[in-house]
């Protein structure tokens, strides 16, 4: 029985105490014993009444004398047998004391003789016991006296068969006692006692705790408590607590991980039937506008629960670790390589999570910036297209040499919120080779609908908690810690797949609503040739830019303009481009497939422009030297890697 062994060592003694018979006597059952031995032998009784405040005051021997005058008048007087024969037990006198106790219980096999008897058997002076077989003996005696209808209304019985329990170490003897005392005895001191010895019998130590300051309030004293309590219960019961609260908050905390979980889920399937179901007419729906909103909501929530949990996977880190440990204490052997990896992970884990919030990730803006003079028109093309979309043009254009197309702002949370963050549109020269400029105007309006709809305002957030995210995870490979039994790691995949699907969904969202913008001005038609064009030239510039730096380094000769060059028309390559187009949308997709881009797109209503005759490259002043530029670009960063690789 768990814990018992613990509990009996410490509360023998104190059981005995608690259980004893209670000083106060009943003055009308006194007066009743006085009236009998009054009947038998008058002279008697002062001999009696003061044996009996002698015995109380603790003065045995006296005690044993004076009840020794008292049956030398009255020889077969049972109080008096009884209350002489527990004075010469409790002195250590044991053998006359039991003489003179069996003569009383020979007399009258009331329950003070059998609870007499019972005692003197099983606790034989202060601070002693009596063997096992004497325990049963005295158990079997106090049910006896439990039997009898004069017992009703004393606790001293059940008290004395719980005290036993304690002594002899059955937890079924306890807990039929305690369980009898809380239904009879509930307000008495030794119910809670005994009650807060068999809960820390079981292991049970808030409740032993609990049971033994209520105890302390009927009148138990504090020095029983304090033994109780210093004994190792007041610690466990305080650590049993923590562990309590440490798992409740463990299960809340997952419990937040799964509504998270959920609310992605429920805002992905409402965004599909959003966008199936909306109205073509309008650029963006008020259900659509209500769902965007709740999806920043749900991002933002998503964010900070992120940093929420990283106390929780701290410890979870550490309770996996003494889990380890305690499982090799159980086995008895402790293997010292295991046990430092473990230790040593642990700490790794932890240090590496904490240096992740502060660690700062150096970010540099994409390519460089594209000056007017280099670009008049096109810096004009970007203010007309801001002001027929309705929105505040860009400030800064940076070329790169790549293929991206994207926008984003910067400054404070502030100027964001108020709409007076920097603005840049990032165009890779990759993609501007045979780009026509009516289908440009309608990809650079759909970049535009991002800030008219202020996506981009509260991007940074989304995406400060994916570095954080990053910069741990990196670390942890580093180390060699992403392992499947690093709890820490197991986190951060759970949360980065759910904090993925949570803020995917919402891209994809928004990607729908900015290419409305897009059609709804100049028309679906030329923002499916401007989407084409971009997946288009995106692939072919990567292949014919790959093959050309590669035979540039076998030949050992500079690399010809890439920005001109155009891939060996293969099947292979339109197989790349055609599968790019059709491919299916999945909910770990930033933006929905072009395909379904297409078809939403298809029902917009739009009146849309004239179409504008031209190429992107036509508004640049000077095309060829910037291609060259990009190109020198390219060639540095290829060399510098393959010379620091070799």
């Amino acid at each position: 029985m768990k814990a018992l062994v613990f509990a009996l060592t410490l509360c023998a003694c104190s059981a005995d105490t608690v259980s004893a018979q209670p000083a106060g006597r009943d003055a009308v059952r006194e007066k009743r014993i006085e009236d009998q031995l009054a009947a038998i032998a008058p002279s008697a009784v002062p001999d009696f009444r003061e044996g009996t405040r002698a015995f109380d005051a603790g003065n045995y021997p006296e005690a044993a004398r004076l009840y020794g005058q008292v049956l030398a008048e009255a020889p077969n007087f049972s109080p008096a047998l009884r209350r002489a024969g527990e004075a010469f037990v409790t002195q250590g006198q044991r053998e006359p004391g039991l003489d003179l106790i069996a003569r009383a219980l020979g007399q009258e096999r009331s329950p003070a003789n059998l609870w007499t008897m019972a005692r003197a058997i099983a606790y034989p002076g202060r601070g002693r016991e009596g063997s096992a077989q004497d325990m049963r003996r005295a158990l079997a005696l106090l049910k006896e006296a439990i039997a009898h209808p004069e017992s009703k209304g004393d606790p001293t019985y059940l008290f004395m068969i719980a005290s036993i329990g304690v002594s002899v170490q059955s937890a079924e003897e306890l807990r039929t006692a305690v369980e009898a005392l809380r239904r009879e005895y509930p307000n008495e001191a030794a119910t809670h006692y005994f009650g807060a010895i068999l809960h820390a019998s079981t292991g049970e130590w808030s409740s032993a705790e609990r049971e033994i300051h209520a105890a302390e309030q009927l009148g138990l004293p504090p020095a029983a408590v304090e033994e109780f309590l210093a004994s190792g219960i007041r610690t466990k019961a305080r650590v049993w607590r923590a562990v309590t609260a440490t798992v409740y908050a463990l299960l809340a905390w997952a419990a937040g991980l799964i509504v998270l979980f959920i609310a992605g889920r429920i805002l992905s399937a409402a965004t599909l039937r959003s966008i199936e179901v909306s109205d073509p007419r309008e650029v963006a729906s008020a259900s659509e506008l209500t769902l965007r909103g709740v999806y920043r909501a749900v991002v933002r929530s998503a964010s900070i629960y992120y940093y929420v949990s990283l106390p929780f996977a701290a410890v979870l880190v550490l309770g996996v670790t003494a889990a380890a440990f305690y499982v090799f204490m159980l086995f008895g052997r402790i293997p010292i390589q295991l046990a430092a990896v473990l230790a040593i992970g642990a700490i790794v884990t932890l240090f590496r999570m904490v240096h992740s919030l502060f660690a700062r990730v150096e970010v540099s803006d994409p390519g460089r910036s594209l000056k007017l003079s280099e670009a008049p028109e096109l810096w004009r093309l970007t203010r007309t297209v801001a002001d027929e979309v309705g929105t505040r043009a860009i400030d800064e254009i940076r070329i790169t040499p790549g293929t991206e197309l994207a926008v984003y702002e910067q400054g404070t949370s502030r100027e964001r919120n108020e709409d007076r963050a920097r603005r840049t549109l990032i165009l890779g020269a990759g993609l501007l080779h045979g780009f026509p400029e009516g289908a440009f105007r309608a990809v650079l309006a759909h970049e535009y609908g991002h800030f008219a709809h202020r996506d981009a305002a509260g991007g940074d957030r989304a995406l400060r908690v994916n570095q954080d995210m990053m910069k741990f995870a990196i670390a942890m490979a580093q180390h060699g810690q992403a392992v499947w039994w690093n709890a820490a790691f197991q986190f951060l995949r759970v949360y980065h797949f759910l904090f993925r699907r949570i803020t995917h969904g919402a891209t994809r969202l928004q990607e729908v609503m900015a290419d409305r913008v897009a059609a709804h001005r100049y028309g679906a038609a030329q923002f499916e040739q401007g989407l084409r064009h971009v997946i288009r030239a995106s692939i072919q510039f990567e292949t014919a830019a790959r093959d050309e730096i590669h035979q540039a380094l076998e030949m050992r000769r500079p690399c010809q303009n890439l920005y001109t060059l155009l891939p060996k028309p293969s099947d292979d390559l339109e197989h790349l481009v055609q599968d790019a187009i059709e491919r299916e949308t999945t909910e770990d997709d930033t933006h929905p497939s072009p395909v379904d881009r297409f078809r939403l797109v298809s029902r917009v209503a739009s009146s849309p422009e004239g179409a504008h005759a031209g190429m992107v490259w036509d508004l640049f002043a000077n095309p060829e030297a910037l291609t060259l530029e990009m190109t020198h670009a390219i060639e540095a960063n290829v060399r510098t890697t393959t010379m620091a690789t070799v």
